[in-house]
């Protein structure tokens, strides 16, 4: 994600820097209140390391319980800790995305939190996305997620109120293309499409009361079915704002050079959209089915691992010295990723960008951490490239439906 805020933390550190390896902690019995003695290890990436440092500090100073931060390189984190946490080598916490935890808890390498009264800080969607089964397995703290881009030059700042609503003000702005989404050329782009499918009411899968993924297909049906048609009506067959001739970085150049008035981006690409001098305001994605559209957002945060000898202090570590307004405002001026946290959510939201990548997320839906992810990427977008294309969409789409539904057993 690209760092859209500034800030840069100077901390003295105070806790041990073991690049690219590993380490377990020191067993000890948590009924020892105070901590002496006792030690954590925490995996985290270079990026997050000087503001984990403060809070690791400060708990040091407080407890007595020594903090190693053990730098890795975020790729290897999810292999890495499943590999590791069985046989002893792991750390007490980590750093990593929500996705992993469908694979952590398969594994058995993860602990559940209880995140108190600190749940109500946090952006319910991030809470969500660390939510499993009806446990909550991690300390959530940022967030991306897609969002609507306009080019202000041309259709002003007012957000469109509708999908139709935004393709009659392009048009009747002159724009070249009234809006670009990228599909990933010919394979389909199912994550950067899903807030204008959830617009019918067609989930990729379906979520229980306590915001837990369940296994049922949430694709099919009637919402399905309506959803392939209008994308069908807006492909290459129909009017043709939905095209398998634009990929990632086609999408963003038709943008940045004035060509397109919309499109459908995260906070990564405002660099791109923006380097040939284009003015742009951020929304939430325009309905095209009538519900809120609802993108996937992405959320990072800290787990604790399952053979954890200290998972008492580990949860103090989180839930209380993390846990504050001055380390998560440390966080995110260490990595600018959107923060969970609500009170420097809104510091930041004086950033216009900011603010509108906030508000699309707060219309968002984690994106699922099942396994079964796994076995719907690959048919679910081929068969959306196939309907853009002038496949027919109700049978594609149901095939599709079909196929997924076997691959998960």
């Amino acid at each position: 994600m690209r760092k859209i805020g500034t800030g840069i933390v100077a901390v003295a550190a105070t806790t041990v820097l073991l690049a690219g390896c590993s380490g377990g902690s020191t067993p000890t019995d948590d009924s020892d209140a105070g901590g002496s003695g006792a030690s954590l290890v925490v995996w985290t990436d270079a990026n997050r390391a000087p503001a984990i440092e403060a809070a690791a500090e400060a708990f040091e100073e407080e407890t007595g319980t020594k903090v190693e931060l053990v730098q890795k390189n975020f790729e290897d984190i999810r292999n890495d800790f499943i590999n590791q946490v069985p046989t002893g080598e792991g750390p007490d916490i980590t750093v990593g995305a929500h996705d992993f935890l469908g694979s952590f808890v398969s594994a058995g390498v993860v602990d559940t939190i209880d995140l108190g009264d600190k749940a109500e800080q946090i952006e319910q969607v991030a809470v969500d996305a660390f939510t499993y089964d009806g446990q909550v397995y991690g300390f959530p703290y940022a967030l991306e997620t897609m969002a609507l881009i306009q080019n202000t030059d041309l259709v002003g700042e007012d957000a469109p109120t509708s999908w139709d609503d935004m393709i009659a003000r392009a048009q009747a702005a002159g724009a070249e293309r009234p809006f670009v989404i990228n599909t990933a050329g010919q394979k389909g782009d199912a994550y950067t499409m899903y807030g204008f499918q959830t617009s019918f009411g067609a989930p990729v899968f379906v979520q229980d009361a306590s915001g837990s993924y369940t296994t049922e297909v949430g694709l099919g049906g009637p919402a399905g079915e309506s959803f392939a048609a209008w994308l069908g009506a807006h492909g290459e067959a129909g009017s043709g704002e939905i095209s398998t001739t634009i990929d990632y970085d086609t999408n963003n150049e038709l943008f940045a050079s004035g060509t397109a008035a919309y499109t459908v981006q995260g906070p990564w690409a405002i660099e791109a959209l923006t380097a040939e001098g284009v003015n742009v305001k951020v929304n939430p994605i325009p309905s095209a089915g009538g519900q809120t559209a609802a993108p996937f957002v992405g959320v990072q945060g800290f787990y604790i691992s399952s053979e954890s000898s200290n998972k008492l202090l580990a949860q103090e570590f989180l839930t209380t010295y993390l846990a504050t307004d001055d380390a998560q405002r440390a966080l995110y001026e260490a990595d600018p990723r959107l923060p969970a946290w609500k009170t420097v959510a809104a510091e930041v939201s004086s950033d216009p960008v900011v603010a509108g990548f906030l508000a699309s997320a707060a219309n968002g839906v984690p994106q699922p951490s099942l396994p079964e992810m796994g076995s719907v990427w690959e048919l679910w977008g081929a068969a959306q490239a196939q309907i853009i294309k002038g496949g027919d969409p109700v049978s594609t789409w149901n095939t599709m439906v079909a196929d997924v539904e076997a691959a998960i057993g």
